[in-house]
């Protein structure tokens, strides 16, 4: 079984690398992007009988930093 756990910042956390991006893809002439959002995606292969609850726990104890970031879980 996979998972994929997606971790985001949390509104009002600032994301300097969020901001290079948005200002880099001015410089590129896209114009319109009015906010960039970093964050990461991680797949896990898991043994078929996982339950959610773990992937879940996965993520508060090491995936996330759940001080500053929010996190979903996704069973594919």
């Amino acid at each position: 079984m996979k998972a994929r756990v997606t971790v985001s910042l949390k509104p009002g956390v600032l994301d300097p690398q969020g901001r290079a991006i948005q200002q880099a893809l001015a410089g590129l002439g896209f114009a319109g992007v009015r906010e960039v959002r970093v964050g990461k995606v991680i797949e896990l292969e898991l043994a078929e009988e996982t339950p959610l609850e773990v992937v879940e726990e996965m993520g508060r104890k090491l995936l996330a930093n759940t001080v500053i970031e929010t996190f979903r879980v996704e069973l594919a």
